[in-house]
């Protein structure tokens, strides 16, 4: 099994920043893609950021420039910097990771971290 874990969400006024981390555990062969998704209430899940193990990165456009995605594949984490908070980034933050075992590829997702932003 696999278990990602999130942290760093949290409360922040409009300007601000915050910093997320996920961390991947448990028994598989490579980690590729890795990534952050967000659910506001009442709207479906969207893609904020993803990046490969090789550093490829892609952004949602409406966090370009003020959010910036890392991954450190010796440590199977990565981390999201939120700079320029706006409140319409307020949402459930979740961690994604493609993950190779046995031979095939699995999705996991982290449990959600909430990150709310005051105007």
């Amino acid at each position: 099994q696999v278990q990602l874990v999130e942290s760093g969400g949290g409360l922040v006024q409009a300007g601000g920043s915050l910093r997320l981390s996920c961390a991947a555990s448990g028994s598989f062969f490579r980690i590729d893609t890795m990534g952050w998704y967000r659910q506001a209430p009442g709207k479906q899940r969207e893609l904020v950021a993803v990046i490969t193990s090789g550093g490829s990165t892609n952004y949602v456009d409406s966090v370009k420039g003020r959010f910036t995605i890392s991954r450190d594949n010796a440590k199977n984490t990565v981390d999201l910097q939120m700079n320029s908070l706006k409140p319409e980034d307020t949402a459930v933050y979740y961690c994604n990771a493609e993950v190779s075992r046995f031979g095939k590829m699995f999705q996991y997702w982290g449990q959600g971290t909430q990150v709310t932003v005051s105007s």
